[in-house]
């Protein structure tokens, strides 16, 4: 099957594209430009995805197309410039693929300077969205080198990625703290059985992030992991972010400890959301560029809304306030129309809520208090509680079916089902959240639970208050993954451990709209 473009796009990968990649390497292998953190692929859809990858020198991105691996029907694609000011990262928006078709890519960089020395090539593939009714399958989790656990070959580096991998999942919903910005990693960490863990280090891993190149750095990092380069270059992602890509629970309020030199967090939230939009392949938007939330449709049986409760947000406060205002802020009012808008609109058989952080569990911000995501306890609604009471009485209203949020955040796994007549709150269907989480990081908790919403824990895996921080070699490391069935609809969530060890499942039925 050959690959659709547009008259222009085919005509702008004419001869000029097509003889540079067929030019001969003229140059030894040390002098050519290289792909330095592996390739990556995300936003996928039924007819397009983006591609990225890393120059080490300011350079072109060369990219090749394909639906078979032998690359027999490659078309070329016009060059897109790597430069210094976007630490030579490029990524580039492939459409007009056909759906439901394993695409085959290749990515090599042109010097600037001198146009017939390329570099070697670097293979990735995905898979488009289907455009009917087939099976879908993706995995999803979040918090990656956290708590000073980095990439120890001992322990097999991020090994709950190889896990991942094994599933072939169509796509991979990244849920937030990609990176721990705020979390040095030391070369050794002592374990509490007296067993040392060895971390592969960088220098600028050795502080807080505080310049761009620091953010970039903790980014790159993570891409040096064989196991992450793996699963990045056969599975997209669907990528968002939470407090860990600037420092730990940022917010306006925020009251930097004294290792930042740097004191304004609006300046750090600023050089961390363009790092954090260097490094992933997302579809960028035009109306508010830097912008994290979007909806991404996977066919007919799926749409997933990936919010952003980092951006808009209040300052982290008490949570107490008795009506809505921007002190309980929390998607903020545009982003709370857009998820309406798009919900109300979608056909898809299910509507994934991708959400950075869950809705009734009580993570406070400090030490001494306050209340860092939705919930702050039990009783009625108030503070940030407003905004998720007014969605989930749209989404009833609407109505709209077959709704299911996906988190991560607290590092350890559980499915909670929210059930109106056990609520404060109960103007809403029942629905479910399911969180997984670390894939690579400290794993923590049970968190206590705040039963606004009526929610019940049907399942939890975590290490209990006398035993925190748990070192990913404790094996605690959880991602989940989701099946739909093409012939039924039927979502079948599995909570599963680094080891591939399913923990626990349900199937759900979807209800006819």
């Amino acid at each position: 099957m050959n690959i659709k473009f547009s008259r222009r796009r085919f005509l702008s990968t004419g001869a000029g594209a097509l003889g540079a990649v067929a030019m001969p390497y003229l140059s030894r292998a040390a002098d050519r430009p290289a792909v330095t953190h592996g390739v990556q692929s995300g936003d996928v859809t039924v007819d397009g995805g983006v591609v990225w990858a890393r120059a080490d020198r300011p350079s072109q991105m060369l990219v090749e197309v394909a639906t078979t691996d032998s690359f027999k029907d490659a078309r070329a694609l016009p060059p897109i410039a790597a430069l210094p000011e976007s630490d030579f990262t490029a990524k580039m928006l492939i459409e007009n693929l056909p759906g439901g078709q394993d695409i085959f890519y290749r990515v090599r960089f042109r010097d600037l300077s001198h146009s017939a020395i390329e570099g070697e090539a670097v293979v990735g593939r995905f898979r488009t969205a289907p455009a009917d009714r087939r099976d879908v399958s993706f995995v999803w989790g979040g918090d990656v080198a956290g708590q000073g656990w980095g990439i120890n070959p001992d322990d097999g580096g991020m090994f709950t990625f190889s896990a991942m991998r094994k599933h072939r999942p169509d796509f991979f919903l990244h849920s937030g703290d990609t990176i721990y910005a705020d979390g040095p990693i030391a070369s050794e960490v002592k374990l509490p059985d007296g067993k040392i863990w060895k971390n592969v280090t960088i220098p600028e891993k050795a502080k807080v992030a505080e310049t761009l190149d620091e953010y970039r750095a903790a980014h790159k990092y993570n891409l040096t992991d064989d196991n992450l380069r793996a699963f990045n270059a056969e599975v997209p992602i669907f990528v968002q972010w939470d407090d860990h890509e600037v420092t730990n629970n940022w917010s306006l309020s925020k009251d930097l400890p004294a290792a930042y030199k740097v004191r304004d967090i609006e300046l750090l939230a600023a050089r961390a959301g363009r790092a954090f939009h260097e490094m992933y392949p997302m579809r960028e938007s035009i109306n508010e560029p830097g912008r994290v939330y979007r909806q991404i449709s996977y066919g007919p049986h799926l749409d997933v809304f990936v919010l952003d409760e980092r951006s808009y947000r209040g300052p982290n406060g008490a949570n107490l306030e008795t009506a809505y205002g921007p002190a309980s802020y929390f998607l903020g009012p545009d982003q709370i129309t857009w998820l309406k808008r798009g919900l109300l609109n979608s056909r898809a058989t299910w509507k994934v809520i991708a959400s950075d952080m869950p809705i009734s569990l009580v993570v406070a911000d400090t030490p001494q208090g306050g209340s860092e995501a939705v919930a702050q306890g039990d009783g009625p609604v108030r503070g940030r509680e407003f905004e998720i009471a007014d969605i989930l009485r749209f989404i009833k209203m609407a109505p709209v079916s077959n709704t299911v949020w996906l988190t991560a955040d607290v590092h350890y796994a559980a499915a909670h089902y929210y059930d109106p007549n056990k609520a404060q709150f109960q103007e809403f269907e029942p629905f479910w959240e399911f969180v997984s989480g670390p894939l690579h990081a400290g794993t923590f908790g049970p968190n206590a639970l705040d039963n606004t919403f009526g929610p019940e824990v049907r399942f939890v895996k975590a290490p209990g208050k006398d035993s925190q921080n748990l070192a990913p070699s404790a094996g605690m490391q959880f991602f989940g993954h989701v099946k739909i069935d093409g012939a039924s609809g039927r979502m079948t969530v599995t909570l599963r451990d680094r080891a591939d060890v399913a923990l626990w499942s349900t199937t759900l039925d979807p209800k006819q709209a």
